[in-house]
């Protein structure tokens, strides 16, 4: 017999061995084993709708008003009458009101961000500014010059000699967001920035600590590339 030491608890008379890894799908069906009657809400809910999220620090879900099952470590309770389907087996609420519930709690750009992750997966548009993009880097960014008082970049555009994270056509400007792989894909990066030049492209280019620890310098950069494109000189036509 395995001593008690050798099992961890995740829940009110949920236990499992230490030795056995964390496992997303056996935490979530043990909670409904215990709890039958609830339905999985919030960042629960949107990872059983495929999008990136923490669904088990805490688990969420909503139980009927008269429920006595309360909240707990590593477990919020909410009372109200929802209606749920089933999402990949289990019950949850559809991604809709998930995106509702999670804009009261969630600054709009982390909404955004899964906004985004969702166009991308063809789940659906749950905020006017959704876009596809890449990542969730990409997409902070770019809620970086929107707040800062910019126009909306185009996102993910093809420009021919390259696809770029986000654009501004009237400026020919290419704003590319460098993340944690940059270095891994230097040369590949170099030639696409080099083509970009050649074919008479302005880039800027930025990193996490850039919109973490410097976003107002972001915003006055981009905007000063904006204005300088309107007051340059046309180019002049190539001689024969």
């Amino acid at each position: 017999m395995l001593r008690r030491k050798s099992w961890r608890r995740i829940g009110s008379q949920l236990y499992c061995w230490r030795g056995l890894n964390e496992d997303t799908w056996q935490r979530l069906h043990a909670w409904h084993r215990r709890l039958p009657d609830a339905i999985f809400t919030g960042l629960s809910a949107a990872w059983l709708h495929r999008l990136d999220v923490d669904p088990l620090h805490p688990v969420e879900v909503t139980v009927p008003p008269n429920s006595g099952v309360r909240s707990r470590p590593g477990l919020i309770v909410r009372r109200a009458t929802l209606d749920a389907i089933a999402v990949r087996g289990l019950p949850a609420t559809t991604l809709w009101r998930a995106f509702r519930d999670l804009r009261k709690r969630l600054p709009h750009v982390e909404v955004l961000v899964l906004a985004d992750e969702a166009m991308r997966r063809d789940l659906g548009r749950f905020d006017p500014l959704a876009e596809c993009a890449e990542s969730p880097m990409e997409t902070r960014l770019r809620w970086l010059l929107i707040e800062g008082g910019l126009p909306r970049p185009q996102v993910q555009a093809d420009l021919g000699v390259a696809r770029v994270d986000l654009y501004y056509p009237a400026a020919n400007l290419v704003i590319e967001y460098d993340g944690a792989n940059h270095r891994e894909r230097l040369v590949e990066d170099n030639r696409r920035q080099n083509a970009l030049l050649a074919a008479g492209f302005t880039i800027l280019r930025y990193t996490a600590s850039d919109v973490y620890q410097r976003p107002g310098f972001i915003v006055t950069q981009v905007r000063q590339a904006l204005r300088a494109s309107r007051t340059a000189p046309p180019a002049a036509a190539a001689s024969g």
